[in-house]
């Protein structure tokens, strides 16, 4: 009985206890969050360390593994398979030992037992073609994915492997100790999925009317993950967003296709005078000497004919690859290819395009000086390409990127006319998917977990070429205002960039067009181009090759500039906060010689060290109710016998001429309905007609963060004030950004 009473007693107190630190916890929750906006990100970032330092520099102990690889793959054109084996070599430069390696096999999405699809919502459609119809109720789902026939180490021997999904653990027999590396090989298969039926990334693309497929292969064989100082191994299930992480290394590549296919690839083609004719070499050498026009290689001509062979012999095209992430391979009997030489700054490389006829007239014109005007542009801001080529292949509704090739959409209709909606579409699609070769095929950030760090950072530097390649450019990402429908969007919906890429709703709003127009308005208004430009090249050159996070970038940025921009970083990256900043009230001053009652309770209230400061200048607000009709008119410095005489006294005439001397004063409260801290823009316009602009930093809110106040002293009267004129800092409410509401002539008229 008295353990039960005992018993009863300390559950009671303890019950008691939990209560009163709830109801004082909910005393507190006012205060919980800190209204500082301006504190430092010490909260959110990783710890600096040994490996990755406070300045956002690589540190004297970072490492990063490799991987080599040398593939042979032969396409079956007419089942549509792809059968390869591949040996690798694998480097373990981390300090600490491996006791088993992770690989991706991304085809596994497209496996009948893929859960990719299990965890998508699925409502049924009210109308759909009999083709959309038949193949998600009546077909059987596409027979995708890797089919592994061996895993073997150096000796031959069958090794040890566990699939999951998407990742495919290798067992070791020991321990993998630093500054060990291991040989191993892999022999697979799998059937290519028509990626226009059944998605995916990679695939074919099938031409009804000449029976003709197009290949973009991509995730064709088993690929090493990364593994690193931040998280170890990156084995993370691939779901479809979340693109990829890799580590670098050097591939020999050999791939057998139909002898009539013209090929393209990641690397350097090894035997190109055994795959081309002597005519189409010829042309080629000349595409090397041309910087300024590109020249057809492989003619229209020469693939309309190719297209009607089928050709039942084959051709092996070698590769060969350095310092690089990943392969990506394009091949079919139809392309046309045109090139170019494009020089930046120390370095030349080919711009290159692979269309079919039905690309053309669009793709001859435009794809190839695309590709050389992305290179020189995205080279201006980071670093010269160090890539021998530059490839576009015209595959239809594509957009996706490899190292030195990617696949495009955008065609014409069939009588060869296009709208300026097309032609920009695929102008933007080649500037964005060649642009990766930068972020992040080179600057190696890890897609699988932050998409914005490649999207993000890759659709700014977009902006920025596009918006030199052609005057009318239509600039989608970038923009200010373009962001402002869905920053102002209902919050449940929105998530911060800082968000896995599984998680995003808004997967192009968010990882591409936010994280774009927060770099254009830190260029732009924040930093200013000098100190962005300098510090943006400083993280590219950093961490070109190597695997940076986000705080690299932010401390890179804020290490190379000066600039304090955890406010920035905070706001814009980690929240979901909207800017909205507006005019509350504008009042003008008077100049007066007597104190108004309100300027006698100020003095009253003010503390001053001089208790004789001698004689006063007093200013009325229009609003005051000491206010006379007769105090509007220009300030004249002689008309305030105070201030009339110390200018007098302490100023030579000479200096006196030079003095300011205002007319106008206003007070302009600007308050902060939206949560982002922001730089206050403002534009005054005067009686005549002319302009005048100011810039306040964001630190203009660190005291207050709803309303601060600002006096404009000005030499003609103000007719009108607008804060963002041109709508440069994504203002979700431009409604209160005007004064007056409805434009009024001046008092002082």
């Amino acid at each position: 009985m008295k353990k039960i009473t005992l018993l009863f007693s300390v559950t009671l107190l303890f019950t008691t206890c939990i209560l009163l630190a709830q109801e004082t916890s909910k005393a507190k929750v006012p205060g919980e969050k800190n209204p500082d906006k301006f504190k430092q990100m010490y909260d959110l970032l990783a710890t600096p360390n040994m490996y990755r330092t406070a300045s956002g520099a690589p540190g004297p102990e970072y490492y990063q593994q490799r991987a080599d690889y040398k593939i042979d793959i032969e396409l079956d054109d007419k089942n549509t398979k792809l059968y390869g084996s591949e040996t690798i070599t694998y480097y373990n430069n981390a300090k600490e030992s491996l006791d088993y390696l992770w690989m991706q096999l991304d085809q596994n999405q497209n496996s009948r037992k893929s859960l990719s699809p299990l965890v998508e919502s699925n409502k049924t459609d009210p109308a759909a073609s009999a083709q959309a119809f038949s193949r998600k109720y009546l077909e059987a789902d596409f027979d995708g994915g890797f089919n592994i026939e061996y895993i073997k180490d150096a000796n031959g021997k069958p090794m040890n492997y566990t699939i999951n999904q998407t990742m495919m653990r290798i067992e070791l027999q020991k321990p993998m100790k630093f500054g060990e590396k291991i040989s191993f090989s892999i022999k697979w298969w799998y059937n290519i999925n028509n990626y226009l039926l059944d998605g995916g990334r990679s695939g074919y693309e099938h031409f009804d009317k000449d029976g003709n497929n197009l290949y973009v292969l991509a995730q064709f064989y088993p690929r090493m993950a990364v593994y690193n100082d931040v998280e170890g191994w990156q084995n993370m299930q691939f779901w479809g967003s979340g693109e990829f992480a890799l580590p670098f290394g050097n591939f020999e590549v050999n791939i057998t296709v139909p002898a009539d296919h013209i090929l393209e690839a990641t690397g350097t083609l090894l035997n190109r005078n055994e795959v081309f004719t002597a005519a189409q070499l010829a042309r080629y050498a000349q595409a090397e000497k041309s910087f300024d026009n590109p020249v057809i290689v492989v003619t229209q001509a020469e693939a309309e004919a190719a297209e009607k062979g089928f050709s039942d012999k084959k051709k092996i095209w070698k590769f060969k690859a350095e310092n690089v992430r990943d392969f990506g391979i394009s091949t079919s009997r139809k392309f046309i290819y045109d090139a170019m030489a494009v020089k930046t700054g120390s370095t030349t490389a080919m711009a290159i395009s692979l269309y079919p006829k039905e690309g053309n007239p669009l793709w001859e014109q435009y794809s190839t000086r695309m590709v050389a005007h992305t290179l020189k542009s995205y080279s201006s801001y980071t670093f010269d390409y160090p890539y021998p080529k530059a490839i576009s292949i015209n595959a239809r509704d594509q957009g996706m990127e490899y190292p030195m090739i990617c696949w495009n959409f955008g065609r014409p209709g069939a009588d060869g006319k296009y709208t300026d909606d097309t032609k920009y579409g695929m102008l933007g699609v080649i500037c964005h998917e060649v642009g990766h070769n930068y972020f992040p095929m080179i600057v190696n950030s890890d897609e699988r977990q932050w998409t914005w760090m490649d999207e993000g950072l890759n659709s700014f530097m977009e902006f920025l070429a596009e918006a030199t390649f052609d005057p009318k450019f239509p600039l989608r990402r970038g923009p200010a205002k373009n962001i402002v429908p869905y920053m102002s969007g209902d919050e449940k919906n929105l998530e911060p960039i800082m968000s896995n890429s599984e998680s995003l709703r808004q997967f192009g709003n968010n990882a591409y067009g936010k994280p774009a127009t927060a770099l254009n308005i830190l260029r732009e208004i924040v930093m200013g181009h000098e100190l962005f430009d300098y510090a943006f090249k400083t993280y590219a050159n950093r961490w070109k090759f190597k695997h940076p996070t986000p705080e690299d970038f932010f401390r890179t940025m804020e290490d190379a500039s000066a600039v304090d921009l955890d406010w920035f970083w905070r706001g814009w990256f980690y929240t979901t906060d909207a800017n909205d900043i507006g005019i509350k009230e504008v009042k003008k001053y008077f100049v007066s010689n007597e104190p108004s009652k309100e300027v006698t309770e100020f003095l009253k209230t003010r503390r001053r060290r001089d208790t004789n400061p001698g004689p006063m200048v007093y200013m009325i607000s229009d609003g005051s109710e000491d206010y006379k009709p007769e105090m509007n008119k220009p300030f004249k410095i002689t008309d305030y016998k105070a201030l009339d005489d110390y200018v007098t006294e302490h100023f030579t005439a000479e200096e006196r001429s030079k003095l300011n001397e205002p007319k106008y004063f206003y007070q302009v409260t600007f308050d902060k309905p939206g949560a982002l801290v922001m730089p206050i823009l403002v534009e005054l316009t005067f009686e005549d007609g002319t302009t005048e602009n100011h810039v306040f930093p964001a630190q203009i809110w660190r005291m207050n963060d709803k309303e601060v106040n600002r006096t404009f002293a000005t030499q003609k009267a103000i007719t009108k004030i607008v804060v963002d004129p041109k709508l440069e800092t994504a203002d979700i409410d431009t409604s209160n950004n005007t004064w007056p509401k409805t434009e009024v002539k001046s008092k002082f008229d």
